[in-house]
């Protein structure tokens, strides 16, 4: 009988401790359900020291030093502005192309976490440039002429070989022209949303090609029109072009 006792004793204190233990459990210990949480594929410069830094949304990337700048390492994948406002997702084609105001997508409108993690999403130039700010506190979007010290730090002709992830898991056609991260830039060919002049809108080039915009107005005289960067498979230099305000690219902001 004694027995008996001792042991429903020892379980209540047990039942007690057990509840406390739960009980004290704070918010703030519990992970976050954003895109953190999710496993990116990325192959980062196992030979770079990366520091990180955290969005407005709570997403963790990231970040390398190239030269005198300090550039994210991985593409951004912001749903909100900075002041916290929602970036609209537009998911419906002929929706986008008629736009004039902020947006974003995914690749192919997935919902896969991990994909977004590896590619981050693809916003339109007037979410670049929304007064509310798309770049995470201390950090902005970058001007083609800072995407052009970058290119000249590291060499016009192979500056996109430096940029590009190594291998070919996400580089699909990599052939002689395969990066060797040797920055740890980390650039993966993310693809875009590109809207045409006769209307059409679809997503393009993923595996192939990627696209990142800057803040720069495009030619004066065609104000529909912004600088964007590229990089691809077949050419180690960085690309880019006066292209639609409307099409979709990824974002790789750089510390102020």
């Amino acid at each position: 009988m004694k027995n008996r006792t001792w042991v429903s004793l020892i379980m209540v204190v047990m039942g007690i401790l057990i509840f406390s233990y739960y009980g004290c459990v704070k918010d703030n210990d519990i992970p976050p359900n954003n895109e953190s949480d999710c496993n990116t594929s990325s192959i980062f410069n196992p030979t770079k020291t990366y520091d990180t830094m955290t969005d407005q949304e709570g997403n963790v990337y990231k970040t390398i030093q190239i030269g005198s700048q300090i550039w994210m390492a991985e593409n951004l994948r912001t749903t909100k502005y900075r002041n916290g406002e929602k970036i609209p997702e537009v998911t419906e084609n002929s929706t986008w192309n008629n736009l004039n105001t902020g947006a974003y997508c995914n690749y192919n409108n997935t919902k896969s976490n991990d994909t977004i993690c590896t590619f981050g999403r693809l916003y339109n130039w007037s979410a670049v440039i929304d007064d509310r700010k798309i770049a995470p506190s201390g950090w902005h979007v970058p001007t083609y002429g800072e995407w052009m010290i970058l290119e000249n730090h590291l060499g016009d002709s192979v500056a996109g070989k430096k940029l590009k992830e190594t291998g070919s898991l996400h580089w699909q056609y990599s052939l002689n022209k395969e990066g060797d991260n040797e920055t740890g830039f980390t650039a993966l060919p993310g693809g875009y949303r590109w809207v045409s002049y006769a209307g059409g809108t679809g997503f393009f080039h993923i595996g192939i090609e990627g696209g990142w915009w800057t803040v720069t107005e495009g030619d004066p005289n065609n104000l529909e029109n912004a600088h964007h960067i590229t990089m691809g498979y077949n050419y180690n230099f960085l690309g880019g072009c006066n292209c639609s305000k409307r099409d979709g690219y990824a974002v790789r902001c750089v510390k102020d």
